[in-house]
């Protein structure tokens, strides 16, 4: 994962340790030694993922892209 995401809010597919596949919105605190330290959105707590185990990543839409995109 690049470094560019630092203090960025991205969201990631990520395979856990026993091979469930979850999608989650993260906000990136800092990446070291294969491990992305990052704050859930979805539950507002601190989490730690293998960077090995993130299978894609991106940056979220934003609030016009999703309004350009339902409008049609």
């Amino acid at each position: 994962m690049p470094v560019k995401y630092l203090g960025k809010i991205v969201e990631i597919m990520y395979m856990d340790q026993s091979g469930k596949i979850t999608q989650r919105r993260i906000e990136v605190k800092s990446i070291r030694d294969g491990l992305l330290r990052a704050t859930c959105l979805m539950t507002g707590s601190p989490r730690m993922f293998l960077i090995d185990n993130i299978l894609a990543w991106k940056a979220p839409r934003t609030a016009v892209e999703e309004a350009y995109n339902n409008a049609g």
